[in-house]
């Protein structure tokens, strides 16, 4: 019984192995449709009868990609403004803005256990990266784990868990195998852009120190009318646009901060004070004191035991 358990796990990776074989000719050589869900910006057209005659006589139908006429412009939109210097989040909030449908409201048929209704920056990152859209066909991209539900308790057996492959593992046609959205050599640029900036060298001396007294959160650093400033948009994606949460954004340019360090290191220091604000900055940054800024009285309160606050406004 073990000895025809072994040979029945190696008729399995045997079988597995002629099928992806197979799959590797269809795709690579063949530019075959493989099945699973169409890329957004395209459907599914039909290509005539099944290659494989017993299932053509079932009266089985061969599939290929075709331009989707609502969807395809979305997608060559999309990749001219990343070439241009957009970056991915300004790509989402636009087409936010502009109600364009995202890809599981555009065919929630086919993406039953996706809820989204917005786009996100993952769902811009993936069709950017996408090399289906330059007209060929793509295989192997993801893959199918399996993993113990409980490591502990082997009974209750395994999980499917759907992962990426890494690149060089992709099978892509040699040939192009439906209408591409995009030029090879478009493609090959957009994945090297960065969002483009005629700005000199940022720095942002209060990096990492300020913290939002709405929310708590950390507050990002941004560069606004030639001046270094800080915000906070309380746990909304930047895909989000402006107005769409309970709060209005934290705002404060760091100018304004930087004014008054040196009177607020005055009293966490009783007496030693750098009068050079830059230096105050690093004298905080050195010992760890964070800030928080209240937008409602414009006020920064310093994170040591004596809470020392001081207003900026």
């Amino acid at each position: 019984m073990i000895l025809l358990g072994i040979l029945s796990k190696r008729e399995i990776a045997r079988a597995r192995l002629r099928a992806r074989t197979a799959m590797t000719v269809q795709a690579r050589e063949q530019g075959r449709y493989l099945g699973g869900r169409p890329p957004y910006g395209y459907r599914l057209a039909d290509a005539g009868p099944h290659p494989n005659r017993a299932w053509a006589r079932r009266g089985a139908r061969a599939q290929r990609l075709e331009a989707d006429p609502t969807t395809a412009p979305v997608v060559s939109w999309m990749f001219a403004q990343r070439q241009s210097g957009k970056s991915v989040a300004r790509i989402a909030r636009s087409l936010n803005d502009a109600a364009v449908p995202c890809p599981s409201a555009a065919d929630p048929d086919r993406n039953p256990h996706r809820t989204g209704t917005r786009w996100t920056l993952t769902a811009v990152r993936a069709i950017l990266a996408n090399p289906r859209y330059t007209g060929r066909q793509v295989w192997n991209r993801q893959r199918t784990d399996q993993e113990l539900i409980d490591p502990a308790n082997t009974t209750l057996g395994h999980r499917d868990i759907a992962r990426w492959n890494p690149p060089q593992d992709w099978i892509i046609s040699r040939q192009q195998a439906h209408p591409a959205l995009v030029s090879e050599a478009d493609f090959v640029a957009v994945q090297g852009t960065r969002a483009t900036t005629t700005a000199p060298r940022r720095t942002y001396l209060l990096a990492g120190l300020l913290r939002c007294g709405v929310c708590g959160r950390r507050m990002d650093s941004c560069w606004s009318h030639g001046r270094a400033a800080y915000r906070c948009r309380h746990g909304h994606t930047s895909a989000t646009g402006p107005g769409a949460g309970p709060s209005r954004n934290t705002y404060v340019r760091e100018d304004r901060i930087l004014a008054r360090l040196p009177a607020l290191l005055l009293r966490l220091t009783e007496g030693d004070e750098p009068t050079d604000p830059e230096a105050a900055a690093a004298r905080l940054r050195a010992e760890n004191v964070t800030l928080t800024y209240d937008p409602a009285d414009s006020s920064l309160t310093a994170g040591t035991p004596r809470r020392e606050r001081i207003r900026i406004g």
